[in-house]
């Protein structure tokens, strides 16, 4: 989603010398695509009619910032009290659709962390595919930081608009069930390697079943990398370590 600022709306109107107060509505939509001050405001009066952004999807994320100064521009005043960081504007059948992730956050005033755009299961997220915006309740396991998910991928397809939660995500999986990988013990200088099937796929730390390719048994291990796994006191310390990892989140 991304809005096109009009450059040339920012000098329709220059700024009366006392700013007519506005407030901005519960439920920001447009009719036609292009989103005007009037669509987003109350008491916007003739500036309503200035255009500032244009929507080619079912919603637009507007920075606030960048509106506050627009309607500035155009000789309103909206001071931006609750802080907010962006704006969602939809269009008047998505609107109208309950429910959808793009009303909830228009109508919203929790700041949470949503997907710029559909992501499909077992892709990685990138910085582009996070956008801050407002819902009206964050998920009880929605991150704070997009540092948080940012590198992992996503357990299932994400659809664009909706509040990140971190259980849509985790650890991208390098090892692959039915791969053939390398079996790695060493305790005290005794360093031993053999081959064996991963029975289940697996991200780095953690635990999957893998069998021995030559005895068959069964034994778990831990994810060290692409195609390894180990057993033994440093399979250990490496879950441990992602256990730590992920409880400090």
């Amino acid at each position: 989603m991304k809005a096109l600022v009009f450059l040339a709306a920012l000098a329709i109107a220059s700024p009366a010398l006392a700013a007519t107060p506005v407030t901005l509505k519960a439920s920001a939509f447009d009719a036609d695509g292009v989103v005007t001050l009037g669509d987003i405001f109350n008491g916007a009066g003739a500036a309503g009619a200035t255009p500032i952004a244009t929507r080619t999807g079912a919603s637009v994320m507007l920075n606030a910032a960048a509106v506050r100064a627009a309607a500035y521009r155009a000789g309103l005043d909206w001071p931006n009290a609750e802080g907010l960081r962006q704006i969602v504007v939809t269009g008047a059948a998505s609107a109208a659709a309950a429910g959808s992730p793009a009303s909830v956050a228009a109508r919203g005033n929790v700041d949470v962390l949503t997907w710029a755009r559909s992501i499909g299961a077992g892709e990685i997220v990138q910085p582009a595919d996070l956008i801050w915006g407002k819902a009206a309740a964050a998920p009880a396991d929605a991150p704070n930081d997009p540092d948080a998910v940012i590198g992992l991928a996503a357990r299932r397809p994400l659809r664009e608009g909706a509040a990140v939660a971190a259980r849509d995500v985790s650890a991208p999986q390098v090892v692959k069930a039915n791969e053939i990988v390398t079996l790695t013990y060493e305790n005290e200088g005794v360093s031993l390697a053999l081959q064996a099937k991963a029975l289940g796929g697996g991200a780095v730390g953690e635990t999957i079943n893998v069998q021995n390719v030559t005895s068959k048994k069964t034994v778990q291990a831990v994810v060290t990398g692409p195609g390894a796994a180990a057993v033994g006191p440093a399979a250990e310390q490496l879950k441990l370590i992602r256990s730590q990892r992920y409880a400090s989140r």
